[in-house]
């Protein structure tokens, strides 16, 4: 991967000009409508520019990312040489990128002929592009080759080079429209590689390697669900005794299902002992038929939970399902990826009825929730904000929504967004002097009361210092002050001291 040809353009301005026109990637262009960022956090350095307002960027391990005006964005090509050798061979490649090596020889050079007739209306194409080639050093390719370079650039947008509107945080879509695997095949893929491994008969030797892995094994048992197999059933005893070692989980209760649909009263007692080990799998295996009962008791039971809780499609398991289990296995791009272009779905939704002056569906804020917490243990604290915002308008309780602006403070503060985070505190101590319900009228007793004010304590400290926040932190400051003189002597006790010395 390089950028020789790069180099060349800059030192060359007669080169420079003719990748500008006819070719369109212009150096003096590279000034991107908005400010945009990977959500990877990767390094990202806009290198020139076309006149659709589109812009290349150059990614930190040297592939070249392209993002057009309107909000859609893929990687090109390996490095910034064979961008070049694409944008040059392939003078119209955006109206390409629907194409694949799948389309065959035939249907792809009669794409390309028709657009590169188009463009020979306008202006010539054919002397140019083989004077760049000779000066760059580039072979000639032919139009099959680059398309198939273009398509797997493609497809190596996701994970890690989604581009974000750098203010906003919302994705940009794919360039491209091409069928790409939804995360449950990504997660399934090792999980199925593992079953296949266990399955073998020579592999027993596996069984403890990967039922010993708690993030292996979980996806081994899930890759059984969807394929189930009569002959599973001395692997499946195993890696259900291996997983009770993570105590109570969705995978534990699966295991024991897949077990028990086989319906073998022998198997009562393994299954009896799996549920006893912890209180939690107690409670987790409620209604499991004890030692005595009879297989066909079992696999009754094992059915109703099959029907209502599992099955063999992987597309009816929530989509948490998949972010965890990616989670699990360190796949945190994918998750990532994932999460956001379900909070930008919500984001739009949301959007679109406060334009049409509706009110906001309460149904998204379980869902948000979800995300919220999801982002902050990714790390991504602009993320989990942006959740959060969506849901704090959506909580339904005064207690509910006391907790949610507590929260909100906090992360407008890790933000770095302190007057965000003062607006924040401000609203909570209006929901706690003029609640809508009585949901929050021990506050001052409780741990809400001492958590509201260290909170303030953290705002007014973080302000500290800082000559434009000082009337800001003079505000928190009072404000916690006069809280804390409310609470329990308990609650009061249970405050922490403030870490700075506040601003006032």
């Amino acid at each position: 991967m390089t950028d020789r040809a790069l180099q060349l353009l800059r030192r060359h301005t007669h080169l420079a000009e003719l990748a500008a026109f006819p070719f369109d990637f212009d150096l003096e262009r590279a000034d991107h409508v908005e400010p945009v960022r990977l959500a990877s956090g990767g390094p990202l350095q806009p290198v020139a520019g076309d006149d659709t307002g589109g812009t290349y960027f150059l990614c930190g391990d040297g592939s070249m990312l392209y993002a057009d005006s309107e909000g859609s964005a893929g990687i090109i090509a390996n490095s910034v040489d064979e961008a070049l050798e694409t944008i040059i061979g392939l003078p119209g490649w955006r109206d390409h990128v629907g194409l694949s090596p799948q389309d065959g020889e035939e249907r792809i050079l009669a794409r390309v002929a028709e657009t590169e007739e188009e463009i020979r209306e306008n202006y010539g194409i054919d002397t140019e592009r083989a004077e760049l080639r000779t000066a760059l050093g580039f072979p000639e390719r032919s139009p099959v080759e680059l398309v198939g370079m273009l398509h797997a650039a493609l497809q190596r947008t996701e994970p890690d080079f989604l581009l974000l509107n750098g203010e906003e945080g919302c994705a940009y879509a794919l360039l491209d429209r091409l069928p790409r695997p939804p995360l449950q095949e990504v997660v399934l893929a090792e999980g199925r590689a593992d079953l296949a491994r266990l399955r073998r008969e020579d592999a027993r030797t596996a069984w403890d390697e990967v039922a010993g892995d708690a993030g292996r094994r979980a996806l081994a048992l899930r890759a059984a669900q969807y394929d189930r197999r009569d002959t599973d059933l001395p692997l499946l005893r195993h890696l259900l005794r291996r997983e009770t070692e993570a105590s109570m989980t969705d995978e534990l209760r699966l295991g024991a299902v897949l077990v028990g649909l086989h319906g073998l009263a022998e198997d009562l007692p393994l299954l009896f002992e799996v549920r006893e080990t912890t209180y939690d799998t107690w409670c987790g295996l409620a209604g499991m038929p004890e030692p005595g009962a009879s297989g066909e008791e079992l696999r009754e039971w094992a059915r109703g939970l099959d029907d209502s809780l599992f099955g063999t499609d992987p597309s009816d398991e929530p989509a948490s399902t998949w972010t965890d289990l990616a989670s699990g296995r360190g796949m945190a791009e994918h998750v990532r990826v994932a999460l956001i272009r379900t909070l930008d779905e919500i984001d739009l939704r949301a959007f679109v009825s406060t334009r049409d002056g509706k009110a906001p569906d309460r149904s998204d804020s379980y869902e948000l929730a979800y995300l919220d917490q999801e982002f902050e243990d990714l790390g991504d604290t602009f993320q989990a904000l942006r959740a959060h915002r969506l849901y704090v308008p959506l909580t339904s309780t005064a207690s509910d929504r006391a907790s949610a602006l507590l929260r909100l403070s906090r992360l407008e503060r890790e933000a770095g967004r302190l007057p965000a985070a003062v607006s924040a505190l401000g609203q909570l101590r209006d929901t706690l002097a003029r609640p809508a319900d009585d949901t929050v009228a021990h506050w001052r007793g409780t741990n809400l009361g001492t958590f509201v004010v260290d909170e303030h304590h953290e705002v007014a400290s973080a302000a500290a210092g800082d000559p434009a926040l000082a009337a800001a932190g003079r505000e928190v400051t009072e404000a916690a002050s006069a809280l804390l003189a409310e609470l329990s002597e308990a609650a009061r006790r249970a405050v922490r001291a403030p870490s700075t010395p506040s601003a006032g």
